[in-house]
């Protein structure tokens, strides 16, 4: 735990008692703070009691002995309109921040040189985040991985040198951390994306920018130029002054990092060097984990890894669960599990991957579809749709591919194993990366990813993929 002592003798209101929620009364209380704890759920309200906390339904206190108001990442600050509790500490002068931004106060009082990674983007935070993490371990730092990736920030060790802190940020998180200031800042990409929480994609890309743009003057700016947000975002960065390392998986860059031939490639002052190979790295399969990759890469070396250690720790990278993870293999048909594909953005990532694909797609909708996805039903030998937005999938597909209307994710995986196996193809692929939420037949993505995996490993004859 990291102790916040920044509120040490005062009052701090917390507001949203999920994971990160309470970890920030137990830092908070940890550091000599009194704290009152709130949530819109009479359950979460409870278990916070039971932890010894104070409870109070904040709608009838007065705000005139608050110090901050912290404020869990899923509670709307802004869009579609500011929730109660953020618009009762306007109106009391009190600061609304989050937990990241408590860790930013506590790192700067205590350790203000102790590296720390900060991680945004549309696509591509988990996989990046934990590939740094795994690359910092294998070049023997100690370690501390969390934020958006799962593991709360307050819940980990406290900054001090030597340690490094690795932390995936979603757009939320940023808008509640005011006085980011990460030694090493990353923006792998933006794309359209959670616009209900943030207005416009405008704003959105603000707020993501608002990472990279906080980096320390000594520090560095990884950003991911293959797109047009990001590419001016890097030109904003460059004319103010900071390090700026560019990245693309799609063009040579004159300075930067860059992929080609399944190499990372850097290129300064004229001369290019290659830094490391992906060739044959089954984690890191795909356009998108070379970027992923790239980012990684640009990380370590800022941060004193060597290239040999980078290869290595690139080399041994296990990768995640739910993104590009092979979960088993039927001769010649191998398994794929990419049930964080809850977009067509990051769905196209992984048709991108493969060219003989049993597609399965679909659950709870979101605005446009798989319409953009079109360029690669060309690959799709056939699709199997379940969930809410079958319907309108096979409306899309039409009959440019063949599709079955599987309902549920135990007839997709039976009937996508079954035609896989026959159709004899060398490079055949059953890929689950729906394009959808799961919300309509799962609780998250995460259970469905566990629920395909289970449904593949008790098909007759699956081995598992090592």
């Amino acid at each position: 735990m990291i102790p916040v002592t920044s509120f040490a003798g005062k009052t701090v209101a917390v507001f949203g008692l999920g994971g990160s929620g309470l970890a920030s009364c137990h830092a908070l209380r940890a550091g000599g703070a009194e704290v009152i704890a709130a949530d819109d759920g009479a359950d979460r309200m409870t278990d916070a009691a039971k932890a010894g906390f104070i409870t109070a339904d904040l709608r009838t206190v007065s705000w005139a002995h608050f110090a901050a108001l912290v404020l869990a990442p899923g509670v709307p600050l802004t869009h579609p309109v500011p929730h109660w509790s953020v618009l009762k500490a306007r109106e009391a002068g009190v600061e609304v921040i989050g937990d990241i931004e408590l860790f930013c106060r506590e790192r700067r009082r205590h350790a203000p040189d102790a590296p720390f990674v900060a991680i945004t983007g549309t696509n591509g935070k988990s996989t990046t985040t934990a590939l740094i993490a795994h690359l910092m371990r294998v070049a023997g730092y100690d370690t501390q991985m969390g934020g958006n990736i799962g593991t709360a920030i307050l819940s980990l060790e406290p900054p001090r040198m030597g340690r490094v802190h690795v932390i995936e940020m979603s757009s939320y998180q940023i808008d509640l951390t005011p006085s980011l200031d990460p030694s090493v800042g990353i923006l792998l990409n933006v794309s359209e994306d959670h616009i209900d929480r943030h207005g416009t994609i405008a704003n959105y890309a603000a707020v993501k920018e608002r990472l990279v743009a906080g980096v320390k003057p000594a520090g560095t700016a990884i950003v991911g130029v293959d797109d047009g947000f990001s590419r001016a975002i890097a030109d904003r960065l460059d004319q103010s002054g900071k390090r700026v390392v560019r990245i693309s998986v799609k063009n040579p860059l004159a300075d930067g990092l860059y992929v080609e031939h399944e190499a990372i490639m850097r290129s300064a002052g004229g001369a290019r060097s290659e830094i490391a190979r992906l060739g044959g790295i089954g984690s890191l399969r795909g356009q998108h984990n070379a970027q992923n990759a790239a980012c990684a890469a640009a990380t370590a070396l800022a941060l004193g890894v060597k290239q040999d250690v980078l290869q290595q720790g690139l080399r041994s990278f296990p990768g995640l669960a739910h993104r590009m993870e092979q979960v088993g293999r039927l001769g010649n048909v191998l398994f794929v599990n990419d049930s964080k594909g809850t977009n067509a953005d990051a769905t196209a990532h992984a048709l991108s991957s493969f060219a003989e694909i049993f597609w399965i797609a679909g659950g709870k909708p979101k605005a446009g579809g798989i319409t953009s996805l079109a360029g690669f039903f060309p690959r799709i030998r056939k699709a199997y749709l379940i969930g809410e937005a079958a319907s309108e999938f096979a409306g899309t597909l039409g009959d440019n591919v063949p599709h079955d209307m599987s309902g549920t994710l135990e007839v997709a995986v039976a009937q996508a194993a079954a035609d896989a196996e026959a159709s004899g193809l060398k490079d055949a692929v059953v890929l689950l990366s729906p394009a959808c939420a799961s919300f309509d037949q799962f609780r998250n993505f995460e259970i469905r990813g566990t629920h395909f995996r289970e449904l593949v490993q008790a098909l007759p004859g699956v081995e598992r993929v090592v």
